[in-house]
């Protein structure tokens, strides 16, 4: 990081996503380790956006380009954003890997600077919870949206605590006893992940009821809230720890999909 006088919260939300890139995929919840996993999404996807058919859709904060890869496979003309060039570079290679036909650009997910009324779906996973306006966000994305297009919001509260993050806890610090390699390098990161998370807007966690609030301050309709995540959770379950995947099963975890009107 960079003690530059300039350099704001948005730089650091930017460098710190840029530094995990190298190794994003290899967690579960981030990449897709199953079939069972990537059918569970496509259906997700499927219920609330309809067949690709050649739409027009908007991965916002697209990282390392899975949800751009799960849109791509559904039949829509997807384009991934994200602000990070270490991310689209893991993302543009996917792509090459596959021959998909995937455009990916650099640009703020809350300033997106694309055409108004361009796109018939926005979808977006994980990325609300780090949000520092999203007020501004959710006008800008109902901007980009054409009459009767649907935004598909994937998110939870990752913060608030319940005996299954503190079960969680404990168990990694007994495990990690009986290791004597220090990861410092985790350490330092989880550091900063706390250090930006105190200073966004959902610092104390992202609530489907206050998302689905301002979603119809920005003239979104029809809110549907979709808890039926556990095909997902089960298929990535099968990846985790029997301590993660519990308190995974046990988090605050939602779809959100609202509709501009037409």
């Amino acid at each position: 990081m960079t003690a530059h006088a300039n350099y704001s919260l948005r730089d650091e939300i930017r460098d710190y996503w840029s530094d995990r890139a190298e190794t994003f995929d290899l967690q579960v919840g981030h990449e897709i380790f199953s079939e069972r996993e990537r059918a569970a999404w496509h259906a997700l996807i499927s219920r609330h956006l309809g067949p690709g058919a050649g739409r027009a859709a908007l991965d916002l904060a697209c990282g390392t380009g899975v949800i751009s890869h799960l849109m791509h496979d559904l039949g829509f003309a997807v384009t991934g954003l994200d602000w990070s060039e270490a991310m689209l570079a893991k993302a543009r290679a996917k792509a090459q890997n596959r021959g998909a036909d995937i455009r990916f650009i650099v640009r703020d997910a809350e300033r997106t600077l694309e055409d108004k009324a361009s796109y018939d779906v926005i979808v977006t996973r994980h990325l609300v919870w780090t949000l520092l306006d999203p007020k501004a966000a959710f006008a800008e994305w109902f901007s980009l949206l054409k009459p009767g297009g649907k935004l598909l919001v994937i998110d939870g509260d990752f913060v608030s605590r319940n005996w299954a993050m503190v079960l969680r806890e404990v168990w990694e610090k007994l495990t990690a006893g009986k290791s004597r390699v220090s990861d410092n390098d985790g350490a330092a990161l989880a550091r900063r992940h706390q250090n930006i998370l105190a200073r966004v807007y959902f610092s104390g966690g992202a609530r489907a009821e206050e998302i689905v609030r301002l979603l119809a301050e920005a003239g979104f309709e029809q809110p549907v809230v979709d808890w039926k995540l556990g095909a997902i959770h089960r298929a990535q379950a099968r990846q985790m720890s029997w301590p993660k995947a519990l308190e995974r099963a046990t988090q605050h975890r939602f779809a959100i999909c609202a509709t501009k009107p037409q």
